[in-house]
């Protein structure tokens, strides 16, 4: 079969998150830096991102990762992270499949037992201390942007569940975070459905009654994502990120799990050393350590590392075809639904 032009991705999972990436076959996007690139995504031309993550070719619970040449000079590699609702600036999970990616593919020389990959992100710089062994690359461990929380204990007035408190913190992207016994769920498969439609609802009273704006980052001026927690009893803190249209996050979110560690430290109850277990919906586990401090525009700011596991599992090409019928995509509500009921 011969193809005018294709798009090559390499098909890639974090904890059960689907990550793909974007290896070949990508118009180049105008931007002097990754925000910029993003911001351009975002605000000027979002045919792309349709084309890889709306149906027929893609379905909302996963993402894809556009691989681009850094506009730095200390970065291997850069990527933005395209999702059914916007391209965003970053995500924990995302970047483990990027690293996993492109040492396994051979994009970045791969050194054991441990590589060192510095990747480009809207966000910042992240730098991934990947340990390999027999050209596998088996735990990543990304030293993340430094995370802030803007408000806590915020009281949002909701019609379905009255006046709730919700945190909002910034941790490659900003969240609003949730403990979830406010709503009457527990962070279970059997709920999965449930919670998504509620942290969608939760997003939109949270983009009507707060405003966010990062200090040094433009165009990042939204909360993304409400993640909702709980507290297990070995001490884990229990996660599930929503996403826009309405699905929830399979792995336990490392940017999320930033957000949290930095409503942790600005409430003084961790520390620089402190480590905490993030556990997904589906039993799926990060380990975030908080491995120093700074200062985000005079905000005091955590900076995380997140450590988890990436997997290769095969790779595809997309025809790109302009008499097709459905170039734009288009994703139907209906569709969502039995997908994210479908985790057990």
């Amino acid at each position: 079969m011969h193809f005018d032009k294709t798009l090559e991705l390499l098909l890639v999972h974090c904890q059960g998150e689907l990550g793909h990436l974007l290896v070949n076959g990508a118009p180049e996007v105008p931007g002097a830096t990754m925000l910029d690139k993003m911001n351009h995504i975002n605000t000027v031309d979002d045919s792309l991102r349709r084309f890889v993550t709306f149906e027929p070719r893609a379905n909302v619970a996963m993402s894809v990762n556009l691989l681009v040449a850094p506009t730095r000079d200390d970065a291997d590699a850069g990527f933005i992270v395209l999702q059914a609702d916007r391209a965003h600036p970053m995500s924990g999970s995302n970047c483990i499949c990027v690293v996993t990616a492109l040492l396994e593919s051979g994009r970045v020389r791969m050194q054991e037992p441990e590589t060192i990959v510095r990747l480009d992100t809207p966000a910042g710089l992240i730098v991934a201390h990947a340990t390999c062994e027999n050209g596998r690359c088996l735990v990543v461990s990304l030293d993340n942007v430094p995370s802030f929380a803007e408000l806590l204990d915020h009281e949002l007035d909701t019609p379905k569940w009255g006046r709730i408190k919700a945190d909002v913190a910034f941790g490659g992207v900003y969240y609003g975070l949730v403990d979830v016994d406010q709503i009457g769920l527990t962070i279970e498969p059997d709920s999965a459905r449930e919670l998504a439609e509620a942290g969608i609802e939760l997003t939109h009273l949270l983009a009507e009654q707060v405003g966010v704006k990062h200090p040094t980052l433009p165009g990042i001026d939204e909360i993304a994502y409400v993640m909702f927690r709980d507290v297990e009893p070995d001490g884990a803190i229990r996660t599930c990120t929503t996403l826009q249209p309405g699905r929830v996050d399979r792995s336990p979110c490392g940017t999320g799990s930033s957000a949290n560690l930095a409503s942790l430290y600005a409430r003084g109850l961790i520390s620089v050393g402190d480590v905490r277990t993030s556990r997904s919906i589906i039993g799926g586990e990060f380990r975030a350590e908080a491995i120093g401090e700074t200062e985000v525009a005079g905000r005091k700011a955590v900076i995380p590392r997140i450590t988890g596991r990436g997997y290769v599992y095969g790779r595809t090409e997309l025809r790109v075809s302009n008499d097709e019928p459905f170039v734009a995509g288009f994703a139907l509500s209906d569709t969502w639904g039995p997908q994210v009921g479908l985790l057990k």
